[in-house]
């Protein structure tokens, strides 16, 4: 299999932790692929039709699926500013909630705060992230 991959101009990866473009981090956007409603069942007829399907995958990850590690926003949102209005929009809508029927709530309302860093590979020392 390592000849085949070294042919093929392949590099292979041992799964080296803190690594952002490792096997463990392909397999998990894999598993979103794949799990997502019409991922092909039968391999692409061509080239173009593996890309296009791609394209139309990349656009739903980046602009319309909610990321939970970003508050539920998209990608996008984060990148154009617009997470901070969204989140003050839900933030709101969860106090006016609570404040109606506080009988239904245990404790404080999420947290629906702006994330101000995001990283792949945080360097965490004690359970703290360093910048």
């Amino acid at each position: 299999m390592l000849a085949t991959l070294q042919r093929l101009g392949v590099i292979a990866s041992f799964s080296r932790p803190a690594v952002s473009d490792d096997n463990p981090f392909a397999e998990a956007l894999f598993r979103t692929m794949k799990y997502r409603p019409g991922y092909p069942k039968k391999p692409f007829a061509s080239r173009e039709d593996a890309c296009t399907w791609v394209d139309g995958f990349v656009g739903w990850y980046n602009g319309t699926h909610l990321h939970s590690g970003i508050r539920f926003v998209t990608p996008n949102d984060r990148h154009e500013g617009r997470d901070v209005g969204i989140l003050a929009a839900r933030r709101d809508v969860y106090a006016k909630a609570r404040s109606r029927t506080p009988r239904r709530w245990t404790g404080p309302i999420r947290n629906w705060s702006p994330i101000t860093a995001v990283r792949l590979n945080p360097d965490r020392r004690d359970g703290c992230m360093l910048h």
